[in-house]
């Protein structure tokens, strides 16, 4: 029997550098500063409302488009926090996570030989999403030192065969952020165009040094054409639940759902009940979330200090980039897999994230996300560098 060639759907793309940095992490037992995720657990009154509702029996099927409860809690979040009146019904989805929500939005709305604006450096999951709906992905650098968007170009990129722009602010990997003179620029730019946009905004409770964060659905004018991703994951740090969920318009949430069916159909039922008691019984957490990270942020760039990186301003997220040209010239993977292999701490390098890196940018990734000693024990070992 003769075997039939297997063609990939996507021949360029191999394993993500977050299992590649991650799985030499445990080969080599570095400190895992590289992959976005706590070292510390969710809250335990979370966790015990997990608990409760196991034993409740809230273990079948949740509805598709995600239990009623959560979805009228993220609708009174949208409210309280961004002004925007939202149906529960008609316009929230609750997804198995960011990635989920994307891949469903982007499914949604792309059709083959449309183009597809994103900016670099870039999560990894938005091209090939675009590659495997016959998109293509149209890939334009942020403006250094700042990584802002550079509006020129984003003008010039956008033709009658776009269809979709996606946004990442609070940005991973930099941390940069949007000025609310930023969002009315956008939808100055995208007002006589019949451009989407998505929105992935799973950081937005992580900026710091007294910013708000600019979302999408506190702009009235764009929020009418964009999906806004967010990640319960990354609020409760509870990455591993995999729960997040979609703001979009009635017309939108619609074509979402109907991708979102046949990709997950629904998330689990007990996270979502724990999830939606935690919502109602706290919604302060939400707002002290920023302080806490920046105290992680304040923390490890003070034991940063006096070592030979270059620590770039981390305004968003939990993450710090890391200029290592004083250090060396060697390309960054290179240099992360050595400091994991020789100096035992792990990092993400930030070439990954781009078609077209710089070829003099040298720059690292270290999450925040850890307990303090975590975060002790790695800068002791980058301070001998």
């Amino acid at each position: 029997m003769t075997t039939p060639p297997i063609i990939s759907r996507l021949p360029s793309v191999g394993t993500t550098i977050f299992t590649v940095m991650s799985r030499l992490a445990v080969e080599y037992n570095a400190l895992n500063t590289g992959q976005g995720f706590p070292d510390f657990e969710p809250p335990l009154e979370l966790r015990e409302r997990v608990s409760f509702h196991l034993a409740a029996g809230h273990n079948q099927y949740a509805p598709m488009s995600g239990i009623p409860e959560l979805r009228e809690a993220i609708a009174h979040k949208v409210a309280r926090l961004y002004g925007r009146k939202v149906s529960s019904e008609h316009e929230v989805t609750v997804t198995s996570g960011g990635t989920e929500a994307l891949t469903a939005s982007i499914q949604a709305l792309v059709h083959p030989g449309d183009e597809v604006i994103v900016f670099d450096p870039a999560y990894d999951s938005y091209c090939p999403i675009i590659e495997l709906v016959g998109g293509r992905a149209i890939r334009i650098p942020l403006l250094r030192p700042e990584f802002s968007i550079d509006w020129d170009r984003l003008s010039e990129a956008i033709t009658q065969r776009t269809r979709l722009l996606i946004i990442n602010f609070p940005h991973n990997p930099t941390g940069a952020i949007l000025s609310r003179e930023d969002l009315d620029r956008l939808a100055d730019l995208l007002r006589s165009t019949k451009v989407f946009v998505i929105s992935d905004e799973v950081y937005e409770h992580m900026v710091f040094d007294g910013h708000a964060h600019q979302s999408i659905n506190a702009h009235h004018e764009l929020s009418a054409r964009s999906v806004v991703v967010s990640s319960f994951g990354k609020t409760y740090h509870a990455t591993g639940w995999k729960v997040g969920y979609t703001v979009a318009p009635a017309a939108l949430t619609t074509e979402v759902r109907k991708v979102h069916q046949f990709l997950t159909f629904s998330t689990a039922s007990v996270l979502q009940y724990a999830i939606a008691d935690f919502m109602l019984a706290h919604p302060e957490w939400e707002e002290q979330l920023a302080a806490f990270y920046q105290t992680k942020r304040d923390r490890l760039q003070g034991l940063l200090r006096g070592s030979r990186f270059q620590v770039l301003p981390a305004r968003s997220t939990y993450f710090q980039l890391l200029d290592y040209s004083a250090i060396s010239d060697a390309p960054d993977t290179e240099l992360s897999i050595h400091l994991i292999k020789v100096h035992g701490v792990t990092t993400i390098p930030v070439s990954p994230f781009c078609e077209d890196p710089p070829s003099t940018e040298r720059l690292i990734r270290l999450c925040f996300a850890k307990q303090d000693a975590t975060l002790s024990g790695a800068a002791e070992r980058l301070l001998k560098l």
